[in-house]
């Protein structure tokens, strides 16, 4: 019991940015755009030179329309920056407040530490066998669960709540135990299903922030086979950078067809039919920086979901100033793909069918795929936080 309390997570109690901080920011950007007007605003002509030459006039129009849309990008980014920030001070003041994931920590008054990376593996209430085919494989249980979050890294099944939850609700009562019995699970204040995968990726960037600090918030779903000790090696690389994006990075064409499974009801924002999506990661894995989790936070009631988890993630994304970096070894096939790899000297941090956009019945094969493709000794030794 001891340890099954030890791995259940405090919330940090709600705090508010003060009022002066954010009046700061705004009078910042207010003295900035008055500056900008008073430089670049047009000075009237003198009524005294009517017979200025067309051409003179077409030029100064010309370096007028220019010098303005410069100004207007500065201010553009001035004011993202300006957004990201504070809202980042946010979310650092509600965890400053905060104690540490672990009750025993919280007993004993200490503040939480910094976390590697926290990952959220997304299932629903469906898939309890597919939920136990990955403890009995890559996921650690109890003891070894703990050790791991010692070493930095929290690893927890996602799932939100039923529509009409209740102590009878026979869905609600089956999680419950089976969190009680695995401590494992991080419950959303989420209706499952509700607003599809998009809203349910951002209820779990904004749940994740206030329980658990750290360097990096992951994404996985319930059918792929993951190494964990690699998949932290490859963040590891980049955790000195403020806003990074890793996943294997796609492109495919929008889809207009509506009886198609990936539907796209806002094809025509991307253009004449034919074109494709920009740049983003698929939806099997993928991770950001703590900076960029806290920023989707932030702005989630006000930022477009489109029909596709992976592509409304990566339109979150696509205006700022952001590092997208395209890892292969996080979508590596199954047997024999993850094998050869890995005897080349460049083994997988997570293996799955692209014809089934995860491992083909996952239930039967996640043990084989694990046995195959897990790095063993070297895993662990690449988990040595």
């Amino acid at each position: 019991m001891m340890a099954a309390a030890a791995l259940r997570p405090h919330k940090a109690p709600p705090a508010r940015v003060p009022t002066r901080w954010v009046a700061t920011l705004c009078a910042a950007c207010f003295l900035l755009g008055v500056c900008v007007v008073n430089r670049y605003w047009p000075a009237p002509e003198h009524p005294g030179c009517p017979d200025k030459a067309s051409s003179d006039h077409s030029r100064a129009a010309l370096n007028q329309v220019s010098q303005t849309r410069e100004v207007i990008m500065a201010l553009d980014k001035t004011i993202s920056d300006i957004e990201m920030r504070l809202a980042a001070a946010r979310a650092a003041q509600a965890m400053s407040q905060g104690m540490s994931p672990s009750d025993s920590e919280g007993d004993q008054g200490s503040m939480r530490h910094r976390m590697s990376f926290v990952m959220g593996v997304f299932t629903t209430f469906a898939n309890r066998k597919r939920r136990d085919s990955i403890r009995q494989t890559w996921m650690p249980q109890g003891d070894q669960l703990r050790r791991l979050e010692e070493k930095g890294a929290v690893i927890r099944f996602v799932i939100g709540r039923s529509e009409n939850p209740n102590p009878d609700n026979e869905v609600d009562r089956a999680i419950d135990a089976e969190d009680k019995e695995y401590n494992d699970i991080l419950r959303l204040n989420h209706v499952e299903g509700n607003g599809g995968l998009p809203m349910k990726i951002q209820m779990f960037l904004s749940t994740a922030l206030t329980t658990w600090d750290a360097d990096f918030y992951v994404k996985v779903d319930d059918n792929v086979h993951v190494n964990i000790g690699i998949t932290r090696s490859i963040l590891a690389r980049h955790r000195m950078k403020p806003r990074v994006y890793i996943g294997c990075m796609k492109s495919g064409p929008v889809v207009t067809k509506n009886d198609s499974k990936y539907y796209e009801p806002d094809h025509w924002k991307f253009g004449t039919e034919g074109n494709n999506y920009f740049r983003h990661a698929t939806r099997q894995l993928y991770a950001v920086t703590r900076d960029l989790a806290t920023y989707i936070s932030a702005n989630r009631h006000i930022l477009h979901k489109y029909s596709n988890e992976d592509v409304s993630f990566g339109s979150w994304l696509i205006g700022l100033e952001v590092e997208h970096v395209d890892e292969r070894s996080l979508c590596c096939g199954t047997p024999p793909d993850c094998e050869w790899k890995a005897q080349a000297g460049n083994p997988c941090a997570a293996s799955f069918d692209w014809n089934c956009t995860g491992i083909c019945n996952p239930v039967e094969r996640m043990t084989e795929v694990h046995r195959r493709c897990w790095e063993g000794r070297g895993a662990e030794e690449h988990a040595q936080f």
